[in-house]
């Protein structure tokens, strides 16, 4: 598995190389920002500008990991290697997830990018009061991003409009992780919802670190956020390897 994982993240660096246009989220990150911040502002909310930068982020590593998720399926099967993906003895899983670590790699990147632009352009409030909070979290929330494209990629190699379906993602996923409203300003029927997207506890963890108070149940959150992210590695395993298992008995694998 360990062979088939450093292949996975061998061969997504190569992507990067040859084909520029899949870091096109780390050129989109500063415009997000300006607008986010341009809003706050215009609110007269100045004090949380640094928001606008966390946002930015969680857009950027949101892109990486569902966007590009979909493409490591849809483009093994346009170019016809998904069949020989799934009979090596690695397997699907391994790869996928290594060429997913890549992008989650790069999308950790777009935090020191959007720092420094937060910092020193758009003059945001970016000052990081709890380190070790913040890389716990961080780290968490990189590997919850991760797994959790593991598990959409077992619906995406059932797809045939795997583009067009992480695409209907996007948005959902920035409302319920808390990344463009905050959670408690949503209705309160569309609240209890929050609690199983992991995001919404990632990005409540970082919101905090930019504040000097102390964070409110930062113990709770970043065990919700392990939990989330272990959840979705154990289903996404579990549902690629039937998944797998039913394509490949009825032949419809390599299907567009």
């Amino acid at each position: 598995m360990l062979r088939g994982f450093i292949s996975g993240f061998r061969l997504q660096l190569s992507f990067f190389r040859n084909y520029t246009d899949s870091l096109i989220p780390l050129v989109a990150a500063p415009l997000f920002a300006i607008i986010f911040s341009m809003v706050l502002r215009h609110s007269g909310r100045a004090d949380i500008s640094g928001y606008s930068v966390l946002a930015a982020f969680y857009i950027t590593l949101w892109r990486f990991a569902i966007f590009n998720g979909g493409w490591v399926i849809q483009i093994e099967k346009w170019d016809g290697t998904i069949n020989y993906l799934v009979a090596s003895p690695p397997g699907l899983a391994p790869v996928v997830v290594g060429r997913i670590s890549t992008m989650m790699l790069a999308g950790g990147f777009s935090f020191i990018e959007m720092w420094l632009f937060g910092k020193y352009v758009l003059h945001a409030g970016v000052t990081i009061h709890h380190w070790y909070l913040f890389l716990a979290s961080l780290v968490l929330t990189l590997a919850a991003m991760t797994t959790t494209s593991l598990f959409m990629a077992n619906l995406f190699v059932l797809s045939r409009a795997a583009v067009a379906f992480s695409n209907s993602l996007s948005y959902p996923g920035y409302l319920l992780g808390g990344i463009l409203v905050p959670v408690p300003l949503l209705p309160g029927w569309l609240r209890p919802v929050t609690t199983v997207v992991f995001l919404s506890w990632s990005s409540r963890l970082l919101q905090g670190c930019l504040s000097a108070a102390p964070v409110p149940n930062a113990g709770f959150d970043l065990m919700m956020l392990a939990l989330l992210g272990l959840a979705a590695l154990v289903l996404g395993s579990f549902m690629l390897r039937r998944t797998v298992r039913r394509v490949r008995l009825t032949g419809e694998l390599a299907l567009q």
